[in-house]
């Protein structure tokens, strides 16, 4: 068996956000103060996000490395990995991260609506908080995966009749990254029920399939993102603030482990038992096994 934090007893954590900072918010208001102590706050959007404030608020240092501002004085406008050069300026801008980074000395950190992919996930366990269930699986692959509202809008054109926030350890990618949603699902909230808000499921599956195949620059636009927003809102506040402090501080506390075969494991009660994953809600959890 293997710990995920081998050798700390009170580990520094650093909390990666690049908007409104909620989820950083619950993860500090909920932490386990035996168990962890927070580092330092880090951004990619220091003019786009409450980073600075709630660094203040909690009496935390900030590091801001604006990623749009490096991608220009590298000589690029958009921010991608699709192309050869966009990968090589992304790893600059990692290797700066880990310059900015390295007095604070992470055992692990906290992607808390944390918007670029980044191999700094290779250096220490990075826990996102991802708005879907990623147990759920259709021919051997995880269904609910992509950013923002993709995986709630693909929950509702497969009609299933309710959500789940997942935690996960964010994975080192390659290429264009597309490893982001297949690390070890640490925790899950329980069900948060899906709202239509009076719209017919057929209604929103014609719309999906009246869209032009290129996502236009903004998005959609139409109605079934905005349900899948509305959606992504109830996800947040009843999905992510419950499982994002919960497995925060039960991998902070050494719960979380790997046996010899690769499957994952969870004490309670100082008993290791192998396990699927962990539901998080209503102050207590359920294993699952």
């Amino acid at each position: 068996m293997k710990l995920f934090l081998e050798n700390s007893q009170f580990p520094n954590v650093a909390i990666f956000m690049s908007g409104t900072g909620t989820n950083a918010e619950k993860v500090l208001e909920n932490r386990d103060v035996k168990a962890w102590q927070p580092a330092v706050i880090v951004t990619d959007a220091p003019d786009n996000s409450r980073t600075a404030e709630i660094a203040a608020n909690f009496s935390l240092p900030l590091v801001a490395l604006d990623i749009r501002k490096f991608y220009r004085e590298h000589g690029e406008t958009r921010i991608s990995l699709q192309t050869e050069r966009g990968r090589e300026i992304r790893e600059l801008w990692t290797a700066e991260l880990r310059r900015l980074l390295s007095e604070y000395q992470i055992d692990f950190a906290i992607l808390a609506g944390f918007v670029p992919l980044t191999n700094i996930t290779a250096d220490f366990p990075c826990l996102n908080v991802h708005p879907g269930d990623l147990t759920v699986e259709v021919d051997g692959r995880r269904l609910l995966v992509g950013l923002h509202a993709i995986p709630i809008e693909t929950a509702i054109l497969h009609g299933h009749d309710a959500l789940r926030s997942s935690v996960i350890i964010a994975q080192a990618y390659s290429g264009v990254g597309g490893e982001m949603d297949s690390g070890p699902i640490l925790g899950i909230s329980s069900v948060v029920p899906i709202d239509l808000q009076e719209h017919d499921l057929n209604e929103l599956i014609a719309i999906a399939e009246a869209r032009p195949a290129t996502r236009p620059i903004g998005g959609y636009k139409d109605i079934l993102a905005e349900v899948a927003d509305y959606n992504l809102d109830l996800l947040k506040r009843f999905g992510d603030w419950v499982v994002l402090p919960g497995v925060v501080n039960d991998f902070a506390a050494g719960n979380f482990a790997t046996a010899d075969d690769g499957s994952l494991k969870f004490c309670v009660n100082g008993i290791w038992q192998k396990i699927t994953t962990v539901e998080y809600g209503d102050n207590k959890y359920l294993i699952k096994y």
